[in-house]
């Protein structure tokens, strides 16, 4: 297997890590602050895709498509959080569970009545379409690499977030102690509610940049939802440094996975039965991880040890 075809692959697993972590983060950003159990997160995702899809279809224009995503996806989560996440923060993990998996269904048949059941298509912008050439004589997509930047940039800026300002100070106290930072008179409603909106809003970004690439599509939030809490779970829950490393880990086992271990097996099985058995294994592989590393650090490789 040629270098040059590893070295594509290990990209594309860092962009499909990279686009896990705008979904991780926003996950453990709200269960960190509130001890939440969001299912509806994957929904989020979903209204940011078809916002997108929906004003670039409408504009032509790309970056307004990703403003849209952004305040469709931040909106919804505001409104969801004042009307019914608030009720459920003192409530037992399953009635959590189930109520926002009843938001998982409304917003499904919400977004089917809205758009119909057929997908939508978000075509890459012409300026970002294209390979470019890396060193090493390697050909790349354009816009997989500046779906790299940008989920780096996020990352940044989250770090930024909260380790340097007033909010984020807030954030991270919230989620020692928040009764707290209530008594110091923090106003712990609107907190909860940026948060969840921030949340959101990644989710919603990470919903658009990734719809230019795949087909947008009534419930394409929850397979990416399922990840996400694997990344969660590997990087430590409530901490944002842990959800880019298991992100990055995941996506790279995921990928790496489903290309290099067919190709395995085929140096001692039949090529059907090698593409088969491998395939099935890539599909474990990131399972494996997560429960190696829960086996090795039970916390998560970042989480806070009781």
């Amino acid at each position: 297997m040629s270098t040059i075809l590893i070295i594509e692959q290990i990209l594309n697993g860092l962009q499909s890590g990279i686009m896990l972590f705008l979904m991780a983060a926003g996950l453990t950003l709200i269960f960190g602050v509130m001890g939440l159990i969001n299912l509806a997160h994957g929904s989020l995702y979903m209204v940011g895709a078809f916002a997108a899809a929906a004003v670039a279809g409408a504009t032509g224009s790309f970056l307004l498509a990703l403003v849209a995503a952004l305040a469709a996806a931040a909106l919804a989560g505001a409104i969801v959080e004042m009307v019914v996440i608030r009720r459920l923060y003192k409530a037992p993990h399953l009635d959590q569970v189930l109520a926002t998996f009843a938001l998982i269904l409304i917003f499904s048949e919400g977004t089917r009545w809205i758009f119909g059941s057929f997908p939508l298509f978000l075509d890459v912008p012409s300026y970002l379409s294209g390979p470019i050439r890396l060193p090493g004589g390697i050909q790349y997509p354009l816009y997989r690499l500046v779906l790299i930047g940008v989920g780096l940039s996020v990352a940044i800026g989250l770090w930024w977030l909260t380790a340097r300002t007033r909010i984020g100070i807030q954030i991270r106290a919230g989620e020692n102690d928040r009764e707290m930072i209530a008594a110091l008179g923090v106003d712990i409603s609107k907190l909860y509610t940026i948060v969840f909106a921030l949340g959101a809003a990644l989710a919603g970004l990470a919903g658009a940049l990734v719809g230019a690439i795949q087909s947008v599509q009534v419930g394409m939030g929850e397979p990416v939802l399922i990840l996400a809490f694997v990344v969660i779970v590997i990087g430590g829950i409530g901490s944002i440094k842990g959800a880019f490393i298991g992100a990055i880990l995941v996506g790279l086992t995921d990928t790496l996975g489903g290309i290099f271990l067919p190709q395995l097996f085929k140096l001692f099985m039949e090529t059907g039965a090698a593409t088969q058995t491998g395939s099935a294994l890539a599909s474990m592989a990131v399972y494996v991880l997560m429960s190696l590393v829960l086996i090795w650090r039970p916390t998560g490789l970042f989480g806070a040890r009781a």
